[in-house]
């Protein structure tokens, strides 16, 4: 179970510091001993294996404490982003119909707009889950506070000893707006991480980052494989996301030995040239997933720690953390592409037509995935579960499950696969099909620009769909930077795929996982 991990390294590594946030640290004795105490209280409590859980929580030492022990006591526990809109947050609550909700002082405020929302939430038991004086959050009172479970024994709690039982769900956007729960379980997370910590041979002592938060499944790893190889996990506060120099400086000051975030964060310190002189004599690997990694970025990187181990991971939340890799050897060339690669252990991806059939080298298919990342499917919602997870039968008559991402993408000659972006972002305008990341690729050549996205925009006068591009210029936002833009793409891709509409920003928006908000940007421009 994902609990043993940190539960084995008690009996080496007891006293070593396995969490850090700021000037809060944990050891794994401390970590084993608070969950299960935790445990303990809500097997007391009533829990029952396989009740959900919200934590309604910041990312701190504490909300992985209780994560170990929700998990201890049978439970699947349910991150959940308190800074979402209000109304997102309580679909989401109300679709996991949660047991318990755990409430910090981070979250106590949001917890009461929430209530004043929508009062249906307010017969939902909460914990409150922080050292500091407790505030109500209406006139309930908790079932039990932090402090509480100090009365507890330090038993080694274990209700659930299937690993196919749930571990987590998280909440990803649906294409129809409401909120759709991917059930992961333990061995899920246990295949990947085991993997993950062999190929990285991650070892005993590292300091490992978790940049990304809890609701979005990199931070899974970036905790069990911490706990999994016995090394020391940096919390990053999501303030400093922000601030190029505090974001550097942090993993300067931590001698961290591994990042791992999405495209995003990394991109936004090359624009700002925020790489350090001597770079980080640290840090052995750096690693993404979650979005394409722009090449003059990923230049740069290279360039400036040429020592270090660049490793590209992809997978959607689906098929748990990530399905394949592809690490880069050398600096690549302009224009070249990074191969999303190969399949991790256990696991297939498959490009397939239309009739599922796998397509000729080279060709332009879409991406499927199986093997032992697969989810069981979307939390109370059989519908979803059967339309994305298929079970054809193939010539012989064997029957595979698996999974349709949503991305193009096609087999080279190299044998690595390719990424060819979202199905849903190849569109057609003015009669012709073009791809939306052909466009984002040559703005990347673009010094001029710090932040970049390109969308579909749906606007009535537009044979098709019309072309929007969102930036944030190297400078102070001055209105005067898209003919500049203009110009410089005709010298690189053809007329008709220049961005119809063009809007600058201080700073894009960004979903809960870090991402580029590309709907919302979207949105905007049509509205």
């Amino acid at each position: 179970m994902i609990y043993d991990w940190s539960r084995e390294k008690v009996k080496k590594y007891g006293t070593r510091i396995a969490i850090t946030l700021g000037d809060e640290h944990n050891n794994y004795l401390n970590l084993e001993l608070e969950s299960n105490q935790l445990a303990g209280q809500l097997i007391q409590a009533g829990l029952k294996p396989g009740n959900r859980v919200g934590l309604f929580m910041e990312k701190t030492p504490k909300t992985i404490i209780a994560m170990l022990g929700i998990s201890k006591a049978g439970g699947v526990y349910v991150p959940l982003d308190f800074k979402s809109p209000s109304e997102r947050v309580a679909k989401i609550i109300k679709s996991s119909d949660p047991a318990y909700l755990f409430v910090d002082s981070h979250s106590i405020h949001q917890l009461q707009d929430l209530l004043h929302i929508d009062s249906e939430l307010s017969h939902i038991p909460w914990i409150w889950w922080s050292k500091e004086p407790m505030i109500y959050a209406d006139d309930k009172p908790p079932v039990f506070c932090y402090d509480d479970i100090k009365l507890q024994r330090n038993t080694p709690h274990g209700v659930v000893r299937d690993e196919n039982t749930a571990a987590q769900i998280l909440f990803t956007s649906g294409s129809t707006g409401e909120p759709k729960g991917v059930v992961i379980t333990h061995k899920n997370i246990q295949t990947f991480v085991n993997w993950a910590v062999s190929f990285f041979k991650m070892r005993a002592g590292e300091r490992i980052s978790c940049h990304s938060p809890l609701h979005f499944d990199l931070s899974t790893f970036d905790i069990f494989g911490a706990f999994a190889s016995g090394s020391r996990l940096f919390l990053v506060p999501p303030e400093i996301s922000v601030n190029p120099k505090k974001l550097t400086n942090f993993i300067l000051d931590n001698n961290l030995h591994q990042w791992f975030s999405v495209p995003s964060a990394l991109n936004y310190l090359a624009r700002f040239k925020a790489i350090p002189d001597g770079g980080f004599p640290s840090l052995k690997r750096l690693i993404w997933c979650g979005e394409v990694f722009p090449l003059p970025a990923l230049q740069y990187w290279m360039k400036n720690l040429p020592d270090i181990q660049f490793t590209n991971l992809y997978g959607p939340t689906e098929a748990t953390i990530a399905s394949s890799y592809f690490t880069v050897s050398e600096i690549p060339e302009d224009n070249s592409e990074i191969p999303i690669g190969t399949a991790c252990d256990g696991e297939k991806l498959l490009v397939l037509n239309d009739d599922l059939s796998t397509v000729k080298q080279g060709e332009v298919g879409d991406l499927y995935i199986s093997g032992v990342g697969l989810s069981p499917g979307y939390w109370n919602d059989k519908a979803k579960t059967d339309a994305a997870f298929i079970q054809p039968t193939d010539m012989n008559g064997n029957k595979e499950r698996i999974y349709k991402t949503g991305d193009l993408a096609s087999v080279g000659k190299d044998g690595f696969v390719y990424f060819h972006g979202r199905s849903d972002y190849q569109i057609k305008s003015r009669g012709y099909r073009i791809e939306l990341g052909e466009i984002e690729a040559a703005l990347g050549q673009n010094e001029i620009l710090r932040e970049y996205a390109v969308v579909p925009v749906k606007k009535n006068g537009f044979e098709g769909t019309a072309i929007g591009c969102a930036f944030v210029g190297s400078g102070v936002k001055n209105g005067d930077i898209a003919p500049d833009l203009k110009k410089n793409l005709l010298d690189k891709i053809p007329a008709y795929m220049i961005p119809h509409f063009w809007q600058e920003y201080e700073q894009l928006p960004r979903n809960g996982n870090g991402k580029i908000d590309r709907k919302k940007l979207a949105d905007e421009f049509e509205n």
